[in-house]
């Protein structure tokens, strides 16, 4: 139990309203030496009076209220709370009697705890139980020589990865860091990316996160992570059994020392972040935080004083509010500062920008500030640029400085490979080849609005949330009856196709139809203008066995399976090749490629320029990209043949090679299991060539 002691502030003492949270206590102008005197603030604008109960380790709980009041920040000295400092806050009882500080108390893990509010700029949280309370931490970490990587947005590979699921079946790795922080850093895992040839790793959300009640009631918990209580505070689960029994310093050690040897290796860090809406759900979802300290101020409402919801979880963060604009960028800035992170990206960013007519702003002060800052405006910042709310699709009009997930890129993609050779096959109408031609190239038209190039589009195929690579394949339904809510969840409107049987198949018709069109999907993801996100799990063929809507589930259906077989073998050589392909394309060409691209010029079958007549035929399912840039090293030529039979194409003419005489095409790779020796073959410009049916093929000019 609490045991209230009430103290007076020295008069030494000066309080300030910031920076919230626990900071040094400053008596006069001079931080103070004493480490358990600090300074607490928080804005807790639906409170009249706020106490602070806190448990310094060894020591007993105490309680002190907060004497100080300023435009809604609560805030004094308090004494006897050093580093690993449990505490947390309540509505002030005054005229509580305070009890004598010699009176022994039980530790209130075994007696029951106080219900406490969490700090919402708490380093860390303990949780026992259904019992939470922040921690007092102090930051102290050996970095040595670590800076930020600093990869050019061009030379961007994205790996989006899940910290549990990524090393948990991985046999090279020790069974006590499987799952966790340090698993991710493990040798075996950095050669793993470093051979596969990414450049940064982007993880799921590692803040501090809670399960919904309805997944706790099915006995399932939120594996992604998209359900956050706490901003600044490492999702302790993630840490090994060690760190965890050692603290929440510990943990954040471990956190730590993952950034460090990734970076050590070349990788950057990126965090997926949720600031859109928190774990305390809708107005009957648990008090946690938010809603005790202020819930009027924190969630957006209507103009009757009902909850509006942009993100589909039950609350929504209300950005038109300066402090929660603050607590986003101040959570941002200490993990950048703090844990050396290199960029985020935003869930549901759209309505981090809503105004306060819910309104999506390219103007709003998140975004102003985030440009403004000299530590958050050095680092990568990418978009999920849509919610569910009205006006919530905004691919392409973020500003600069921002990258956006490009959903325009994974439709079309997934339509041309997929949906649209179903409806071929099926003797449907299929749309034209424009839309992929587009994408192939970047969707310049799509962000030009914004000031922004090609690099602004962060290409995906698939992520965390739908079908994997292999399942885009081998499915045309969800499957998601483990998940507990009849199969009603996740997206129907998938663009998959799975080549004639539903589900896994001994078919080897099917099984190699199915092979060729995850390299079609991974290998055009990847040759792309744009930054490439690749999947965890994809480049081996990963499967959910049909289940588009896996964040419930924390079992072998999500964690990578590690097992070599000759599928999973032939697909990570296939990646690897194509992504060496890439950086060797890149390599040749200027550094302003492809910002500025002089030479970007479509082909027919024929070798004949596309005319608008060709474009808009909606039977073609043929095309030839050549690009390159003058200055470049060498032109790459891309043909795309969605045909279900093999072309005789011509290749493009060019001008006379250096030195004169004919240039000539090296055919670099090709998705056709049948062509794959001809890698290497010459063909002179102007020529004929085949391509195999549903195949690509990429030449060297």
């Amino acid at each position: 139990m609490v045991m209230p002691i009430f103290e007076t502030a020295s008069a030494v003492d000066a309080a300030c309203p910031s920076p919230l949270g626990v900071s040094a206590a400053r008596p006069g102008n001079t931080a103070s030496d004493a480490p358990d005197r600090v300074n607490v603030a928080v804005w807790a604008p639906g409170l009249e009076h706020v106490d602070v109960a806190f448990k310094a380790p060894g020591g007993t709980w105490r309680v002190r209220t907060l004497p100080n009041k300023e435009d809604g920040v609560h805030f004094g000295i308090v004494e006897g709370m050093p580093p690993g400092t449990r505490y947390g806050f309540r509505a002030s009882r005054e005229g509580e009697e305070a009890l004598p500080v010699s009176l022994p108390s039980a530790d209130f893990d075994d007696d029951g705890a106080p219900h406490l509010l969490l700090d919402p700029y708490g380093r860390a949280v303990h949780q026992h139980g259904e019992i939470l309370s922040s921690v007092h931490m102090d930051s102290g970490f050996d970095w040595g020589e670590d800076r930020p990587v600093r990869t050019p947005w061009r030379d961007t590979i994205v790996y989006e990865a899940h910290v549990r699921g990524q090393s948990m079946l991985h046999p090279d790795i020790p069974e006590h860091l499987r799952g966790t922080y340090a698993g991710m850093a493990h040798p075996a895992m950095i050669e793993h990316f470093l051979s596969l040839g990414v450049t940064a790793i982007q993880l799921l959300p590692v803040h501090f996160h809670m399960d919904e009640q309805h997944l706790q009631n099915l006995g399932l918990t939120n594996y992604w992570g998209y359900n956050t209580a706490a901003f600044f505070a490492p999702h302790p689960d993630y840490a090994t059994k060690a760190a965890q029994e050692a603290g929440p310093h510990a943990v954040q050690d471990e956190f730590k020392g993952m950034v460090k040897l990734l970076h050590a290796a070349g990788l950057e860090v990126i965090l997926d972040v949720v600031y859109n809406h928190t774990a305390e759900a809708g107005p009957d979802g648990d008090v946690i935080s938010f809603r005790g300290l202020g819930e009027e101020q924190y969630y957006r409402h209507d103009a009757h004083g009902r909850y509006l919801d942009t993100t589909g979880c039950g609350n929504t963060l209300d950005f038109s509010q300066s402090r929660v604009v603050d607590l986003a960028l101040d959570s941002l800035r200490y993990w950048v500062e703090e844990f050396h992170i290199d960029g985020f990206r935003f869930d549901l960013a759209v309505t981090l920008c809503r105004n306060a007519r819910n309104e999506f702003d390219p103007e709003h002060p998140f975004l102003k500030r985030i440009e403004a800052d000299p530590v958050l405006s050095t680092v990568k910042l990418i978009s999920e640029p849509w919610d569910v709310g009205w006006g919530g699709w905004q691919t392409g009009g973020f500003p600069k400085g921002w990258a956006d997930w490009n959903d325009h890129f994974r439709d079309e993609v997934r339509r041309f490979w997929l949906s649209d050779r179903a409806a071929a096959e099926a003797g449907h109408p299929t749309g034209n080849i424009g839309a992929v031609a587009d994408a192939l190239s970047g969707s310049a038209g799509l962000f030009a609005r914004s000031g922004r190039s090609r690099l602004a589009s962060v290409n995906f195929i698939t992520a965390h949330d739908g079908f994997t690579l292999a399942d885009l394949v081998s499915y045309d339904r969800k499957h998601n009856e483990a998940n507990g809510e009849q199969n009603r969840d996740g997206h129907s409107d998938n663009r998959s196709y799975n080549h004639g049987f539903e589900g896994r198949t001994e078919n080897e018709a099917i099984v190699a139809e199915r092979a060729r069109s995850r390299r079609n999907l991974m290998t055009t993801l990847l040759v792309s203008l744009g930054v490439p996100m690749v999947t965890a799990g994809d480049e081996l063929g990963r499967t959910q066995h049909g289940n588009n809507n896996a964040y419930c589930q924390d079992n072998p259906l999500t964690w990578i399976d590690w097992t070599q077989t000759p599928e999973s073998h032939e697909m990570l050589r296939s990646t690897k090749r194509v992504i060496r392909i890439r950086k060797e394309f890149l390599a040749a060409q200027p550094q302003t490629f492809p910002e500025e691209i002089a030479g970007i010029e479509w082909f027919d079958e024929k070798g004949e320029r596309m005319t608008d007549a060709r474009w808009s035929d909606p039977s073609l399912r043929l095309v030839q990209l050549l690009m390159g840039s003058e200055g470049g090293g060498f032109s790459g030529l891309i043909v795309l043949n969605g045909y279900k039979d093999d072309v005789k194409i011509v290749l493009p003419k060019l001008g006379p090679a250096a030195g004169g005489g004919t240039p000539r095409f090296e055919l670099r790779l090709t998705t056709s299991e049948l062509n794959d020796r001809r890698r290497g073959a010459l063909v002179a410009a102007g020529e004929k060539d085949i391509i195999q049916g549903n195949t690509i093929n990429i030449y060297r000019a």
